[in-house]
Parts: structure tokens; C-alpha cells; sequence
């Protein structure tokens, strides 16, 4: 009888599922794959959890799609098998040929193999620890320093458990720029190892919920609003519900919004001081002729014009004619372009949404670094258009933390990940995930910085709480009136600086909607007791 082996659940706020992306950080899909493990490694029936067959240390792992199934060969021995999982329980896990920063590609956790029409998913399950220790230094470098490396890993936290979309039913993230880089193992760097451990169980949360962390390398003095970047997922709604915690805010108080033409054009081609002033994309040029631009845009808006954000639709046989006017319609707090028209001798176009703008502005193949631009036209004496010029600022959608920014909040002004955090992240606080408890002894894990802890307690009964604060047994009574939302506990002067060890034991006959541990900081407050 074949042994049954206890794989982890690979569930809730402690694994995440990645899809694994080839040398190019293109395709997902796969055809065949060759694994290994740098220790014995087993292959596991991904349904009933059991052993098929132990493979010896080293040794590779061929698989390949097949339409019965997955055709597995070791050596001389085949089979075709259903979805499988390859764990590694004592090293860790390869795939031949995959580079990442030019090593081998090595990994935590266990591969998922996954089979579907058109071939199969490799999928690393992994622990979100370990996860963000191959995502962080990956997203931002080292020299940032381990303030803004924390503020990185929170982000970076936050994104993994609670993503804008999942593309695939099978995994909620990809190793590329599409989520967030994550190269594993072998591109781990002790700093940023760190900052992942000291910021264990951490994220930044809104209203009792996780945020969506989103993040850019540089936003250029100024970040955008949420709903002036970006469409609503489902329904493309443009521009879309706001999200109050991505606001745009600016590095300094005394800059003035931007949504002016003249605002804009004076802020993105000057380099005024600020956050991310030490950012190689700070402040850039891009330039076409007329009859270049011309050419760029015969491709891109028929390419773009699949997004629906182009009207009207520029098709195959269209002729653009020649440009006449770049007309820039509006802008968010931040300048950036929100909706522009180009008028040409056949049409207009409008063309709406950062990301589509950028990718239709492009030069050398290459889009424009953000949207944050202004266009200067150079014509001759007939008014004719001869040549654009376009003054951008920043790099990425700009919306939420500017990692430029983090880095020098935390090199050059000396502030914790937190304030950093809630610089770039408006109203926000910090704590563990809030998670449903009822029943059931709940335990919580987290690095608390020197400061401040609550229990928060969402939607609860009056009475007593048991709760074991890192080994020791406390009781707490609970006396919340019926027009208070939340009850917070203040578990200060048990709590240690570092990690903290929480044991949640709800009354039987009490109720919670949702509970976690929320870290007040010292930094600007009162010392803890």
C-alpha cells in the first residue's frame, strides 16, 4: 500500500502559491520541465496526498505535457500521472536551465505540477516568509537600508495576500514584474533576510482590512491617486473607485497639485528637490520627429486599441495621416496624464489610463517610464508639427510607496519603516491579519518594533478573554458598549521588542467577527508603560 505523506495545507495568511516563469519572465505555460531536489525529494498524488515514488538526491526529474496526463521519467523508469507535488523536506528544490540573476534557480517549499488544456503550470507553495525573503531584495536593493527594506517586506506582504487581481485560478502570484520579482534562494541577501524576520506578521491595514500595497521604483516628487492610474478589474471602469489610503500625496507639503497644464509642466522640467530625487528616472527626455512619432503610433494604437481605452478604435488598415496636435484632456494631482487626444489629418484619438498612454508613447520599442509627462511641439513657420519632446518625471504608475522615496526617508531622513509606510499609505495602521475567531484557540506570530500592542476585537460579546502573551496566561475583561465598533486590549506591557508569541483562546460563549494584534509605534508617541 502506498504511503500517505502529511503535505501542509498550503492555505490561509502562512503559504502562498507562485506561478514560475521561464529565463524570459514570460510564459507560465509549460511543456516539459526537468526538476531535482539538492536532497531526496518524493512525488506525491496531489489529490489523495500519497507517496507515488522517492526520488534520490541530484538526480533529474523529466516531465513533460502529455494528453493523457503528465508523462514523468527518472532514469529509465515512466509513467504518466495526474496533477503531482514534488517536496524536498531536507533541501530544497531545482529546475535545470532556470537562471535568476545568472545562478541556478533554487526554492523553498514544493513544487505543484498542474495540468490543463494547453499544457501545465509549475508552481512553487511556499511559505510567505520565505517568499518575501526571494522577493525583497529582488524589488529593491540593499543599499536602501534595512528601514526601508522593512517598509519593502510590509508592502510586499501585503500585495502577496491580498493582490489588485489573480489572473490564474491555479496560483495567486507570478515571479515577475507582473506580481512582484521573486527569484528564491539563491539571490537572498542577508539585510533583506532581516528586514522580512523583523517584520514578521506585519502588514498595513485600513479599516480592520489589509490594504492593496501598491508600490512603484519612483514616482517623482509626487504620488497619484488610485482611481486616476487605474480601471476597476472587473467591469474597466476608468477612472475608478478611489481607495482613501492611495491618495496622491506629495514629498513635500509646499508642492501644489499638479492637474494643470502649467503646474505640471513646471514641476516635471525642473528637478526640485525631493524624495526621489537620487533616482536615475527622476527626471527624463524622450524624442521623436513628427514622421517617427508617426510611424510609433500606426503600431501601438492599433496594439493598445485592444484594451478599450482607445477611441476610436484604430484598426489593421486604418490610416493615422499626419499628426496634427497632442492634446493632453486631463491629469491627476500628481500631472499625470489621465486621458490625451491626438489629432491627425484622418481622426482624433483619445486614449485613456497611464499604462496604455506609456505603452503608446513609445520610443525605440521601449514605452514611456510613467505618465507623469508634458509635451513640447516644435514647429515650423507653416505651423506645421516637426518635432515632440516629452519632460516626464518618475517610473511605474506612481501610485502608493516610491521605493527611491523609501530608500532615502530611510538613508538621508532617518525614519523607521513605519513612518515611511504611512507616509506613502494615508490613515493606515499596522498589525497581524485580522481573521475570523470563533471557537477555536487562535495563535498569532509577530516582530514588534518598539512600541505599543492591542488586541483588537471586531463585533464582540461582553465578558473575559484568555489570552497566553509569549508563554504566560493572562484574562482580560471585555466591556465594550453597543455603540463601540471595536474593543482594543492593551497588551503593552507584556509584549517584548522583537517576537511575540499570542495565544487567543475565545470564550465559549462569546463571538468575534474579527480579531488581531495592532502595533502602535513609539516614534512621535508616548513610551509604552
Amino acid at each position: 500500500m502506498a504511503t500517505i505523506i502529511l503535505l501542509p495545507a498550503y492555505s490561509g495568511q502562512d503559504y502562498v502559491r507562485v506561478g514560475l516563469t521561464d529565463n524570459n519572465f514570460q510564459n507560465v505555460l509549460k511543456q516539459d520541465t526537468v526538476i531535482y531536489g539538492t536532497a531526496e525529494c518524493s512525488i506525491c498524488d496531489r489529490n489523495s496526498k500519497r507517496i507515488i515514488t522517492q526520488i534520490p538526491a541530484n538526480t533529474d526529474i523529466y516531465i513533460r505535457n502529455s494528453a493523457s496526463g503528465l508523462l514523468v521519467s527518472v532514469g529509465t523508469q515512466s509513467a504518466v500521472v495526474g496533477d503531482i507535488v514534488i517536496i524536498c523536506p531536507q533541501g530544497l528544490l531545482g529546475v535545470k536551465g532556470l537562471q535568476r540573476k545568472g545562478k541556478p534557480a533554487l526554492y523553498h517549499g514544493a513544487f505543484e505540477l498542474v495540468k490543463n488544456d494547453k499544457g501545465f503550470y509549475l508552481i512553487n507553495l511556499v511559505e510567505i516568509q520565505e517568499y518575501l525573503k526571494g522577493v525583497v531584495p529582488n524589488e529593491m536593493p540593499v543599499r536602501f537600508g534595512l528601514e526601508a527594506l522593512k517598509a519593502q517586506a510590509v508592502a510586499a506582504r501585503n500585495y502577496v495576500l491580498t493582490p489588485r487581481t489573480q489572473a490564474y485560478k491555479d496560483f495567486s502570484v507570478v515571479d515577475s514584474v507582473s506580481s512582484q520579482v521573486y527569484f528564491g534562494v539563491n539571490t537572498e541577501e542577508d539585510l533583506a533576510t532581516r528586514a522580512v524576520m523583523e517584520t514578521d506578521g506585519i502588514i498595513a491595514l485600513y479599516n480592520n482590512e489589509p490594504i492593496l500595497a501598491l508600490y512603484s521604483s519612483t514616482a517623482g516628487g509626487y504620488t497619484e491617486s488610485y482611481a486616476n492610474a487605474f480601471s476597476e478589474p472587473n467591469t474597466k471602469i476608468f477612472p475608478s473607485q478611489n481607495k482613501p489610503y492611495l491618495s496622491a500625496v506629495p514629498d513635500k507639503p509646499e508642492f501644489e497639485p499638479l492637474d494643470e497644464e502649467e503646474k505640471a509642466a513646471a514641476f516635471y522640467g525642473t528637478k526640485i528637490p525631493s524624495y526621489d530625487i537620487e533616482s536615475p528616472y527622476y527626471r527624463w527626455t524622450r524624442e521623436w520627429s513628427a514622421v517617427e512619432l508617426e510611424e510609433v503610433l500606426s503600431k501601438t494604437l492599433q496594439a493598445q486599441s485592444k484594451t478599450g481605452f482607445i477611441f476610436p478604435h484604430f484598426k489593421q488598415d486604418d490610416n493615422l495621416g499626419k499628426i496634427k496636435d497632442i492634446k493632453v484632456m486631463k491629469r491627476g494631482t500628481s500631472g499625470k496624464i489621465m486621458e490625451v487626444e491626438i489629432l491627425t489629418t484622418k481622426g482624433c484619438y483619445k486614449i485613456s489610463k497611464e499604462l496604455v498612454i506609456r505603452r503608446v508613447f513609445q520610443k525605440n520599442g521601449i514605452s514611456l517610464p510613467s505618465a507623469n509627462v508634458i509635451f513640447i511641439k516644435e514647429l515650423d513657420n507653416y505651423g506645421n508639427l516637426l518635432k515632440i519632446t516629452a519632460q516626464g518625471g518618475g517610473f511605474g504608475h506612481g501610485v502608493g510607496m516610491s521605493q527611491f522615496g523609501a530608500g532615502y526617508m530611510a538613508t538621508k531622513l532617518n525614519q523607521p519603516y513605519y513612518n515611511i509606510l504611512r507616509h506613502y499609505y494615508q490613515g493606515i495602521n499596522l498589525g497581524t491579519f485580522p481573521t475570523t475567531v470563533s471557537g477555536n484557540e487562535y495563535k498569532l506570530t509577530f516582530w514588534a518594533p518598539i512600541g505599543r500592542a492591542h488586541i483588537v476585537i471586531t463585533d464582540t460579546n461582553t465578558g473575559k478573554l484568555a489570552v497566553m502573551i509569549n508563554g504566560k496566561d493572562y484574562e482580560f475583561p471585555i466591556t465594550k458598549s453597543m455603540f463601540q465598533k471595536d474593543y482594543k486590549i492593551d497588551i503593552s506591557r507584556y509584549i517584548e521588542d522583537g517576537e511575540n508569541i499570542v495565544v487567543v483562546y475565545p470564550p465559549s460563549l462569546g463571538r468575534f467577527a474579527t480579531l488581531y494584534i495592532e502595533i502602535v509605534e513609539a516614534y512621535g508617541r508616548d513610551s509604552k508603560d
